[in-house]
């Protein structure tokens, strides 16, 4: 690919790029990055950060009016930089707004050696809200063999360094550019399960052909241990520790990692934030999670430095016999539908990270906000985990539509801000 851009849209860009690098300098992002750090290494009386995850309702943040480039490469750049302006002057929360110009490593993945068909539905404002998957895999009794193939990866380290020496070019006297990465391919088992077979199938299966089940979930294992370890010998995993995100939101700041002497290109999968979750068997009891799903989960984890568990499915059902064990956990998912007070109890004094997920219908539902119901909402977890020990931040996630009317995000940041003050003080 020949990287280039319009002399109009350079221009543009690069005025975008010097608005970005004034706000990251701001002496609040420097009181941020503290913030996210003392949370997530424990200190003890760290103040919450609070941030609202945008993308989920980008018909409102980024709607295609604000957009001026015309290029599909200067539409991207257009909105990676107007997203990071528009966290700190739109919404005010606490993301920490990025002095680089992040890029990745040009990867690819062909991860089960077949193609699986997705069908894709809108809704009335034309934006994708649901989809379906078409899987290979109707009944696991039949064996996988014959359906999944070996995966394969590869990088273009070619067009990695093209990307990369195009942006420096037109950038680099703005802010410094960086090759960020992720840990290819160890995350969500059961999601890679959803994407063969269906849920009714899969969970037929642990009564069914229950070593067949169990033999799949080695192969995904297996699978991506492989890729994983693959990016760690290539010399592909990048440091993860600073302003970059595990589960959605949750930023990554944090001196405990590396774990020792790092050289260049040669990160290693335990000098790294990792993430994992298992959405889909939210209906399964935990005795089969622990027997089906847990061990698979235990394995990756062991290759990482820390480990953030869970996205929306609730912990407290599987924390006794199964969370708690997991390997490096330093930070949990606390969703709407989990056991808020129980959780607390099971975290005090254990360092691992509250991550609480307010209820994103407070702010996407009603065109007007219920103040007093979102600072109930907050002050509830903050009540909760109070002289506990217990690491808490806030993130907002999956608000599909403000309505129109951004000044609600606003003003429900301004409100925890509020909350969170009334508890460890203003954040200074």
């Amino acid at each position: 690919m020949k990287y280039e851009l319009p002399a109009e849209d350079r221009g543009y860009l690069r005025g975008l790029a010097h608005r970005q690098a004034e706000i990251s300098a701001m002496p609040v992002m420097r009181q941020r990055e503290r913030m996210w750090t003392e949370m997530n290494d424990a200190v003890p009386g760290a103040r919450p950060p609070f941030v609202i995850e945008s993308w989920t309702f980008d018909r409102d943040f980024m709607p295609a009016s604000l957009f001026r480039c015309e290029t599909p490469y200067g539409r991207a750049l257009e909105s990676a930089f107007l997203r990071n302006i528009r966290h700190h002057e739109v919404l005010g929360d606490d993301h920490v707004c990025p002095s680089v110009i992040d890029m990745g490593w040009h990867v690819w993945c062909d991860e089960f050696g077949i193609e699986i068909p997705v069908t894709y539905e809108k809704d009335f404002d034309g934006i994708v809200t649901g989809y379906h998957v078409d899987c290979p895999i109707t009944d696991l009794s039949d064996g996988f063999d014959h359906v999944v193939k070996p995966s394969t990866f590869s990088v273009d380290r070619e067009g990695t360094a093209a990307e990369k020496a195009f942006l420096e070019e037109t950038f680099g006297d703005i802010m410094p550019v960086a090759i960020r990465s992720g840990t290819y391919g160890a995350n969500s088992l059961t999601q890679r399960v959803v994407r063969l077979m269906s849920m009714e199938t899969f969970f037929i299966a642990m009564y069914d052909c229950p070593d067949t089940l169990h033999a799949l979930m080695a192969y995904l294992r297996d699978n991506a241990i492989s890729m994983s370890g693959w990016a760690e010998r290539e010399g592909l995993l990048e440091l993860n520790n600073g302003n970059q995100c595990t589960c959605g939101t949750c930023f990554n700041f944090t001196t405990l990692l590396p774990k020792g002497e790092v050289e260049p290109g040669k990160v290693r999968l335990s000098d790294m934030w990792g993430v994992m979750d298992s959405q889909e068997t939210v209906g399964v009891s935990p005795k089969l999670f622990h027997e089906f799903v847990f061990p698979y989960y235990r394995d990756l984890a062991e290759m990482f430095g820390l480990v953030y568990w869970g996205c929306c499915e609730p912990a407290d059902p599987f924390w006794e016999a199964s969370l708690q064990h997991i390997p490096n956990l330093k930070a949990i998912s606390i969703s709407r539908w989990a056991d808020q007070a129980y959780m607390a109890e099971a975290l005090a004094g254990k360092g691992i990270v509250y991550s609480r997920k307010p209820n994103p219908n407070l702010l996407g539902v009603d065109v007007v906000l219920d103040e007093e119901a979102w600072a109930s909402e907050l002050r509830t977890t903050l009540e909760l985990t109070a002289g506990k020990l217990i690491p808490l931040e806030f993130v907002v996630r999956d608000v599909y539509t403000m309505h129109g009317n951004l000044a609600k995000a606003r003003r429900a940041t301004e409100i925890a801000q509020r909350e969170i003050d009334g508890f460890y003080g203003p954040l200074g």
